[in-house]
């Protein structure tokens, strides 16, 4: 095979790992802040399903890129509800806090129930609830995974398509360009899997960062949004105004301030309470 056609492959499998694991970043905080109210063990069952989740639709995504890339409505969907989950559980979380009530279930699944946090019911007729509230929220971290699977394979696909084909067709396109997106989409799951496990971690240690993670959960619906509205059928934003450099500077560059005001804030509430 051609040196020159391998170094093409190499480098651009390395730029789309790297953004991959960007994407990563945004689905394991969206699924951290909507697991972190569960007991540890469903927690990790839950954590489990929608890693699992994410392979599937991102695996899934890659057969059906081409019909995804005109299919828009399912990022709107996803954008609207990850900005609904952030409005709601900001609001939530401040009406908390001002009460100095007990934390509030972060996605408020399945009931108005309050429970401090790590305390559950336990007894037979609870369980009932609380394993019908562990369902709705692995179903609602997979529609959030189907939105990201679909925004990851997108991004991965604008990269892979620079590529030279290697004469072989696979899933539907070149077998090189298929191999490489596959490559960079599994390596981004698993990037997940380590960062989505810290992030709840994290939840638990700092709770008032959680204020944090919901407007960055609702920054990312942004970004979501942004997308959508730069779609073709929309044409509201520049087709490749999401993945230029102004958004993407504005973007990261908005989450860095939302991670180290909420970082600051939580330590020292922290203290106080110490």
């Amino acid at each position: 095979m051609d040196p020159s056609l391998l170094l093409s492959y190499g480098w651009v499998l390395i730029v789309l790992i790297f953004l991959e694991g960007l994407l990563a970043a945004d689905n394991a905080v969206v699924m951290a802040v909507m697991v972190k109210h569960l007991p540890e063990d469903l927690r990790k069952k839950a954590l489990f399903y929608g890693l699992l989740g994410a392979f599937v639709f991102r695996f899934l995504s890659l057969f059906l890129i081409s019909f995804l890339a005109n299919f828009w409505p399912i990022q709107a969907a996803g954008a609207l509800y990850l900005l609904y989950m952030s409005v709601k559980n900001l609001i939530e979380f401040k009406k908390h806090k001002d009460k100095g009530d007990a934390v509030k279930s972060p996605d408020d699944v399945g009931g108005d129930e309050t429970y401090p946090e790590e305390e559950f019911p336990t007894d037979k007729e609870d369980h009932h609830k609380l394993k019908k509230n562990f369902w709705m929220t692995v179903l609602k971290v997979e529609f959030a995974d189907i939105a990201f699977a679909i925004d990851s394979m997108l991004a991965a696909f604008a990269i892979a398509v620079t590529l030279p084909a290697v004469g072989i067709h696979f899933g539907g396109m070149d077998a090189g360009q298929f191999t490489v997106m596959f490559l960079g989409g599994m390596i981004g799951v698993i990037i997940m899997r380590f960062a989505a496990t810290y992030f709840v971690e994290l939840l638990n240690k700092y709770p008032n960062l959680e204020a944090a993670a919901f407007a960055i959960v609702g920054w990312v619906g942004i970004k979501l949004m942004v997308i959508v509205l730069a779609h073709e059928k929309i044409a509201l934003l520049p087709h490749d105004f999401p993945h230029g450099i102004l958004w993407q500077s504005i973007f990261w560059s908005v989450l860095l301030i939302l991670v180290i005001v909420g970082w600051i804030t939580s330590v020292r509430e922290n203290k106080k309470t110490n």
